[in-house]
């Protein structure tokens, strides 16, 4: 079926027209191919003819029903998933020990007993992974597996797992908008948009921030490069969702930050180094996730066990630390990011407890999201370095919540925007501030491991292309050895010669 897309890309002399390989490079696809485009370079336009603004109004049209419907659709799925997370999540705060000692790791066999047999149903060879199914899979992601995810999570959270609960609306999103997008059978250009519409509309309808939700799902596909052509598709789709489910009572919390009427550069510079901190402590997260993955996994190869019981391992882990940790930062911890940002003192070590629990909970094998102990991480943290700074204690927690979510998840844009939707204007430099250093902070360390790295964050590195974190090499470039060899070290020998003949 012909479905409108985009046009190629401009071309010298402003027409698009064939285009001739060069010698030893193969010919373009041929019109027709699947999960090609079908914008056909037929006729030759001027860039001011009426035609590009016919078709870019098309364009506008034709977003604002398929992401419309993609967003009213995800946000009603993500509406009763989050009515029946808020019935069962938090009721183990103040149960008893010997209580958690049971139900955890009766829900880590839960959780591997539902992943390990849910996902046989999945015949297709496609990864159910939302990222994936954009960088890899060309929009499409199994269907038959979009419940399994979702039921995971509400086991997690609802007997005192330490996880997020927008992980599963995101898979939510991206599955609704896969299966859409199959349906009206659109070509590959098409569902990807579409998948990306899905995961903004799922992150906007958790959090109430529809425009972050919008550049977050497009942001945290790759490191260092945004698709500014998804951009309008995912701010309908998250804008919509938004609405459904504030019609179907999800409640959005208002957080009302003070900070100074007019700029100043030492608050500025002091959020800066919160950022850096958090950034510090965004790479300890995501280092911690990948120790308890791998250490769960060596228990699992050197014992020979049967894969559900590697999640019930973690329940039994779980249930023995939180003997000694605080009972607070079980399940999603809300009640602390919230304290937090009233301006409470927080623990110094709190943002660390969260991080323990995290870990073990995911690393296991126990499912849910990973974005929202990022918010918990970042304002228990900023709200306890916020007093030795001179600022108010929810000054630090605002700036520190959305200054871990730019570093762990690598998107410093969708970050300051979720702080000025969440905090008011009033806040926007300070959290750019904080977000932009905590994301270079970071280094090239992801909580997904299937994002890609587009670019490198800084000219001394280098990195192949799209290659997913954690698989790319990331190098020191030849420039900045050079430089060490050539000005540094000659420098240094010179100064220890002149020292020691003092």
């Amino acid at each position: 079926m012909g479905v409108l897309g985009d046009a190629p890309h401009d071309l010298p002399g402003n027409s698009v027209r064939s285009i001739t390989p060069a010698p030893g490079l193969a010919p373009p696809p041929r019109i027709g191919t699947p999960g090609v485009f079908r914008a056909q370079p037929i006729l030759s336009m001027r860039r001011l003819s009426p035609a590009e603004p016919l078709v870019m109004l098309a364009t506008i049209a034709l977003w604002l029903v398929l992401a419309m419907l993609t967003g009213a659709l995800v946000g009603s799925a993500c509406s009763v998933f989050l009515h029946l997370l808020f019935a069962s999540e938090g009721r183990l705060y103040g149960a008893p020990w010997a209580l958690l000692a049971a139900l955890l790791p009766a829900a880590g066999l839960a959780n591997g007993l539902l992943l390990h047999y849910g996902y046989r149903l999945n015949t297709s060879g496609l990864k159910d992974e939302p990222i994936e199914a954009v960088n890899e899979q060309q929009g499409r992601m199994p269907l038959a597996t979009l419940w399994i995810k979702p039921v995971a999570a509400l086991i997690t959270l609802g007997c005192g797992g330490s996880a997020g609960k927008e992980g599963p609306c995101s898979h939510i999103g991206a599955g609704v908008a896969a299966g859409g997008g199959q349906a009206l059978r659109l070509n590959a250009e098409l569902r990807k948009r579409l998948v990306a519409c899905g995961v903004s509309a799922g992150f906007a309808s958790v959090f109430g921030t529809p425009i972050a939700g919008a550049i977050y799902g497009v942001e945290m596909l790759a490191i260092g490069r945004i698709r500014h052509d998804f951009l309008f598709p995912g701010i309908v789709a998250g804008v919509t969702a938004f609405v459904v489910s504030r019609f179907w009572g999800v409640p959005y919390p208002e957080y009302h930050i003070a900070f100074d009427a007019g700029f100043t550069e030492l608050l500025f510079l002091k959020t800066v180094l919160i950022g850096v901190l958090c950034g510090v402590a965004a790479s300890w997260f995501v280092e911690a996730l990948h120790l308890a993955r791998q250490g769960f996994g060596w228990l699992g190869r050197r014992w020979a066990l049967w894969p559900p019981l590697r999640p019930l391992l973690g329940g039994v882990a779980l249930a023995l630390l939180l003997a000694v940790l605080p009972r607070e930062y079980m399940g999603l911890s809300l009640p602390v990011m919230e304290r937090a940002l009233q301006g409470e003192a927080m623990p110094w070590l709190g943002f660390a407890f969260k991080i323990v629990l995290v870990a073990v909970t995911l690393g296991s094998g126990f499912y849910g999201g990973i974005v929202t102990p990022q918010f918990v991480i970042g304002a228990v943290l900023g709200g306890a370095l916020a007093p030795l700074l001179g600022m108010h204690a929810a000054q630090g927690a605002a700036v520190g919540l959305v200054a871990v979510v730019a570093s762990a998840s690598n998107t410093p844009v969708a970050a300051v925007l979720m702080g000025v939707e969440l905090f008011g204007g009033g806040s926007t430099l300070y959290v750019a501030g904080a977000c932009v250093s905590a994301y270079l902070m970071v280094g090239h360390r992801s909580v997904y491991p299937s994002q890609q790295l587009a670019y490198p964050k800084a000219a001394w590195f280098t990195a192949p292309a799209d290659q997913p974190v954690g698989h790319e090499k990331v190098q020191l470039s030849y420039g900045l050895l050079r430089w060490w060899r050539e000005v540094v070290l000659p420098s240094w020998r010179r100064v220890r010669e002149r020292l020691r003949r003092r």
